[in-house]
C-alpha cells in the first residue's frame, strides 16, 4: 500500500490546468483537492484544511492576492504558491510580500513546481513566515513600473524586494553602473513598512572624507572651521526610514571602522559631540565593484563587507536579460514623452531590433539616456533611427552611414541644444535630463556658444 502524504489544494478556474496538477501530485501520493474559483476554494480550505495551497493568480470574483490574504487569515501557516501567466513586479512584490511562498509564471515547469512543493512542506516548520502586509492607499504608488523587466533574473530581484522591505535587515544591492540598484533600493523602501518615513541617498563617492563623516553623523556647532551651528546628519534625519549609501566601496577606510561601529551597536554620535543618538533607520548599500576582491585586496573591511551583506540582492547586466528591452524600450517611450512634452509614439521593428542586439556597456541607464536623445532630435511623432546614436568602443558611433560626417563634439552641441529648446531653457531640468551638474551645463553653453534666441 501506497504511503499517502500531505493535502494539496489546487485552485485554478482553468479546468486542463487543475487536472494536469491533480494528475501529478496524485502521481506523488499526495491527496489532492481542486476548486475552480476562489469561493469554492474558500469552503474547502475551512472544511478540509489542506497542508499546502496552489493557487492562479488572475481568477473571477475573486483573484489568488485575495484568497492568499484570506488563507493567511485562516491559517498563516499554510504554505501559499502563486502561479499565473502575467509576470510583473507589482503582482510578484504583493504576492510576497502577503505570505506567498514562491510565485511560478506559466507555462509551468513540472520539475520547478515538484520541487517547490516538497521544499515548502519538508520545511512547513521551520519557514520564515512573512507577514501579511496591508495594501491600503495603493502601497505602490512610488515603485510601480520604476522597475521593469519580466526575465527570471528580475522575477528573482521582486521576489528578494517583497522579503526584506517588510523588515529593516541590511540589504547590499550589487550590479553594473545604469543597471537600476537605486531604483531596488527605492522600491524595498517605498514597498513597505519605511514607505510613510524619508528616503536618503548618499553617494559616498562624491564627498570627500571629512564632508561624508559630517554628511552622515552631523556635526555640532564648533566641530571643525564653518560649523557655525549644529547640524543633523542622513543618520538622524532618515529617522525610522531609509538611508541608501551608493558606492559603498569608495567609503575609506577611516571611515569603514567608523561605519562598521553604527552598524553593530545601531548608534552613532555627532562629530565633535557627546550624545549617542540611536540608529531607527534601515541601512542598504549599494556597490558597481566586487567587494569580495576588494577585501581580498586588504582594501575593504572584511567585518564590514559581512555586516553590510546579511541579504544581497545582484542586479542583472541589460545585456543577460534582452528579452526586456523591448518593454523597456516601450516604458521609456512614455515617460520621455510625458517629461519632454512630446509626441514620440512610434519606432520601426528595425529600430527596436538594433536597440535590442546592442552592448549595453551603461545597461538600462545608457538605453534611457540613448532613446531620450534620440527623442529630443526627432521631429515627429517617429523615433528616427539616424537619431539613435550608440556608443562603441567608448565613442560615440552609429548603425547609419549619414551620422559618419559628425564629430563627438558636434553631436554633443546638437544634443545639448535640442534639449535646451525642448525644455524652454529650463537649465536645471536639462542638466537633470543630460546627467550632467548645472556648472558643467553652462561652460558648455558658453563653450559651443549657444543661444536661447533662436529658440
Amino acid at each position: 500500500m501506497k504511503e499517502i502524504y500531505d493535502k494539496i489544494l489546487i485552485v485554478d478556474d482553468d479546468k486542463s490546468i487543475r487536472q494536469t496538477l491533480k494528475n501529478l501530485f496524485t502521481r506523488e501520493n499526495f491527496v489532492v483537492e481542486c476548486a475552480e474559483n476562489g469561493a469554492e476554494a474558500i469552503e474547502l480550505i475551512q472544511k478540509e484544511r489542506p497542508d499546502l495551497i496552489i493557487s492562479d493568480m488572475r481568477m473571477p470574483e475573486i483573484t489568488g492576492l485575495e484568497l492568499l490574504e484570506k488563507v493567511k487569515e485562516l491559517d498563516s501557516n499554510i504554505p501559499f504558491i502563486i502561479i499565473t501567466a502575467y509576470d510583473e513586479m507589482q503582482s510578484t512584490i504583493e504576492a510576497i510580500q502577503k505570505g506567498a511562498l514562491d510565485y511560478i509564471e506559466k507555462p509551468i515547469e513540472i520539475d520547478k513546481i515538484r520541487h517547490t512543493v516538497r521544499k515548502a512542506l519538508e520545511n512547513k516548520k521551520l519557514s520564515n513566515k512573512l507577514e501579511s502586509f496591508s495594501n491600503e492607499n495603493n502601497q505602490f504608488n512610488d515603485t510601480k513600473n520604476i522597475l521593469i523587466g519580466k526575465t527570471q533574473s528580475m522575477r528573482d530581484v521582486y521576489k528578494i524586494i517583497g522579503q526584506v522591505s517588510i523588515n529593516k535587515v541590511l540589504t547590499l544591492i550589487q550590479g553594473e553602473s545604469g543597471t537600476g540598484k537605486e531604483l531596488v533600493a527605492r522600491a524595498i523602501h517605498f514597498s513597505g513598512i519605511t514607505k510613510t518615513h524619508p528616503f536618503i541617498p548618499v553617494n559616498c563617492s562624491a564627498l570627500t572624507e571629512s564632508l561624508l563623516e559630517s554628511e552622515l553623523f552631523g556635526h555640532v556647532k564648533g566641530a571643525f572651521t564653518g560649523s557655525v551651528r549644529d547640524k543633523k546628519g542622513k543618520f538622524e534625519l532618515a529617522n525610522e526610514g531609509t538611508i541608501f549609501l551608493d558606492e559603498i566601496s569608495e567609503v575609506s577606510p577611516q571611515l569603514q571602522v567608523k561605519l562598521l561601529r553604527v552598524l553593530q551597536e545601531r548608534e552613532f554620535e555627532r562629530v565633535g559631540g557627546e550624545v549617542t543618538i540611536p540608529l531607527k533607520a534601515r541601512i542598504l548599500a549599494a556597490t558597481n565593484r566586487n567587494l569580495q576582491k576588494l577585501v581580498e585586496q586588504g582594501k575593504f573591511r572584511e567585518d564590514l563587507y559581512y555586516r553590510l551583506k546579511v541579504v544581497t540582492i545582484d542586479v542583472p547586466p541589460l545585456r543577460e536579460r534582452r528579452e526586456d528591452i523591448p518593454v523597456l524600450i516601450d516604458h521609456f517611450l512614455k515617460k520621455i514623452n510625458n517629461e519632454l512634452h512630446k509626441n514620440v509614439t512610434k519606432i520601426s521593428d528595425e529600430v527596436i531590433e538594433i536597440l535590442t542586439n546592442h552592448t549595453w556597456i551603461g545597461n538600462v541607464r545608457e538605453l534611457e539616456n540613448t532613446l531620450m536623445q534620440a527623442i529630443v532630435l526627432s521631429t515627429g511623432d517617429i523615433l528616427e533611427k539616424e537619431n539613435v546614436l550608440l556608443r562603441k568602443d567608448g565613442n560615440v558611433s552609429s548603425e547609419f552611414d549619414d551620422v559618419t560626417k559628425y564629430t563627438i563634439s558636434d553631436v554633443e552641441k546638437m544634443h545639448i541644444d535640442k534639449m535646451l529648446k525642448a525644455v524652454k531653457w529650463d537649465k536645471a531640468k536639462a542638466a537633470k535630463f543630460l546627467g550632467i551638474s548645472l556648472p558643467t551645463l553652462y561652460s558648455k553653453i558658453e563653450n559651443y556658444k549657444l543661444s536661447d534666441k533662436s529658440s
